[in-house]
């Protein structure tokens, strides 16, 4: 396809996907049954950290974590002790176990009782990249097993950091299609990169839109500078374009 014609293409599909049926079988639809900013923040950034394998099971598992944070998210994060976090049950999601959450917990309750909260854990002047990395290394401030670094994305070791950059992709984007929350205002949807996947990535390279064969953090800035030219102020809305070409349409 001419460029006009893969905008065109990717603006109506991007369209199509972007819709409240959307939410009903994505992960992001556990933190639409919350209201205040905290626990959309908190109950999504754990749902985006389990998010791969099977949707359905995924989505089962992330309810069962708001189930052991009593449905109350920031106030378990905020007001929890050592001994509520020992009285957790088994828990496990591939190879997200309890010790994981554990951590989690502890980590997220210094990051919003000392650090100012996740928006500013993952907002940087030098960008996104970086601010996984500032959002990394604050998590790992709080001691953990070695095992559960492997749920701390870091694009510096070359990671898309796919399930990272869909997190923010809903704390940031504008909640005007009922998809997505818009309530970080300190990134701009303009800097995001793009979910990248085995599913994305191969649309995006039989489209055009990206060359490079790993699905790493190389690819996913390559990916972001030719969706950034289909879309400067919104490269990211081509996420739904992708992904519902790759999943649902077997592109």
């Amino acid at each position: 396809m001419k460029p006009k014609e893969l905008k065109e293409f990717l603006d109506a599909k991007a369209a199509q996907y972007e819709s409240r049926s959307f939410i009903d079988d994505d992960p992001i639809l556990i933190p639409h049954h919350f209201e205040s900013k905290a626990d959309i923040e908190i109950i999504g950034l754990l749902a985006a950290v389990i998010a791969w394998g099977n949707r359905k099971s995924i989505i089962k598992s992330a309810w069962r974590i708001c189930e052991l944070l009593e449905m109350n998210p920031a106030q378990f994060v905020s007001e929890h002790q050592e001994s509520d976090l020992e009285a957790l049950p088994h828990f496990v999601h591939r190879t997200f176990m309890r010790e994981d959450l554990q951590f989690f917990l502890r980590a997220l309750q210094r990051i919003y009782l000392d650090k100012g909260g996740l928006e500013k854990a993952f907002h940087h002047p030098e960008g996104i990249k970086s601010g996984i990395e500032q959002w990394r290394n604050w998590m790992l401030e709080t001691t953990h097993a070695q095992r559960s670094e492997k749920h701390l994305a870091s694009p510096a070791k070359n990671s898309a950091a796919k399930r990272i950059n869909m997190y923010l992709r809903w704390m940031v984007r504008s909640n005007s299609a009922g998809v997505d929350f818009g309530i970080w205002s300190t990134i701009k949807a303009a800097d995001l990169y793009c979910p990248l996947d085995v599913h994305s990535g191969r649309v995006a390279r039989k489209l055009g839109l990206l060359e490079r064969k790993a699905n790493d953090w190389k690819a996913a800035e390559e990916l972001r500078r030719n969706l950034f030219n289909l879309d400067s102020e919104d490269p990211i809305k081509y996420d739904f374009a992708l992904f519902g070409l790759g999943v649902f349409e077997k592109f």
